[in-house]
């Protein structure tokens, strides 16, 4: 099967991110996305994280049912911080029957070369990027790439945890049930 990894904290998981996990499986080869939940991103810092067993809840409440769009939480039984190509190298042998290829923003693929081992990366995987505004991909770095105009909206997580900080409603924001449970238990105040 032919899967697409869309890696992030998803602090808290957005209508944003689940646009973009639905058109790249609606508009690829791609039989399904898997949202990797990541509890500790290298590249950000963990103190504004809420704690990775409840964005992965947070997670799998917004794709319950959804046939397309998974949630995994592999990264959770390696080594932290989760390094994408250990993370792969670990799924490639556990899942030999699947191909794998990275879902990643525009503006993530320009610090590719930050990457540890970046250059495997490069060599062995795709990258479908979506493309961000004001960040165009001007070199591949030699990987195959397919470059995606998926529909973006101007949401972020951060600005999410602001208006919930500030008593602000993050209705539509935030799918109803993984937002009813932050609101429930006062996640991000």
């Amino acid at each position: 099967m032919k899967i697409g990894l869309y890696f992030g904290s998803f602090n808290p998981i957005h209508v944003g991110h689940l646009i973009i996990a639905s058109y790249v499986v609606n508009n690829t080869e791609l039989q399904q996305v898997w949202l990797v939940v990541s509890p500790q991103n290298p590249l950000k810092p963990s103190s504004v994280l809420l704690n990775e067993y409840d964005r992965l809840h947070l997670a799998r409440l917004a794709t319950e049912g959804d046939l397309q769009v998974k949630v995994s939480d592999i990264e959770f039984k390696l080594n932290k911080p989760s390094y994408t190509i250990d993370t792969l190298m670990f799924m490639q042998n556990k899942y030999p029957q699947h191909q794998f290829s990275i879902i990643i923003g525009s503006d993530s693929f320009q610090n590719l070369p930050k990457w540890k081992c970046f250059d495997l990366l490069v060599k062995n995987y795709e990258f479908i990027i979506y493309q961000r505004i004001g960040h165009s991909i001007d070199d591949t770095y030699g990987a195959r790439v397919q470059l995606l105009n998926a529909p973006l909206l101007d949401i972020s997580a951060t600005m999410i945890r602001q208006n919930i900080k500030g008593g602000k409603s993050i209705r539509y924001l935030i799918p109803d049930k993984p937002r009813e449970e932050i609101e429930t238990y006062g996640y991000y105040k």
